[in-house]
């Protein structure tokens, strides 16, 4: 009889950023919220987003979502981010 190991952790990944700066205000801004895919992120995300549209004068949401709560947000997710001023990243439960 064999036994099997598997190690459940993501790959590390080495990405080079470049630090855009800080944000004075999110006035006319857009906002990417990513949903981690647990219980009721997307109620706390739509109650986010109208918080940021009412009190803090944010343009545009961008909605963005992980398929799942344990794995790193995927390439085309990432990429989609990059539309964004800031990123809100929400955990649900």
């Amino acid at each position: 009889m064999s036994l099997q190991v598997l190690d459940p952790t993501a790959e590390d990944v080495i990405a080079e950023t470049t630090h855009s700066g800080y944000l004075t205000t999110l006035q006319g801004r857009t906002v990417g919220l990513l949903d981690n895919g647990k219980i009721r992120v997307r109620e706390l995300l739509d109650h986010m987003e109208d918080l940021l549209r009412t009190e803090h004068g944010v343009a545009h949401v961008i909605r963005l979502k992980k398929p799942d709560a344990s794995r790193p947000a995927p390439a085309n997710v990432i990429a989609d981010m990059r539309a964004a001023d800031a990123v809100i990243s929400a955990v649900g439960d």
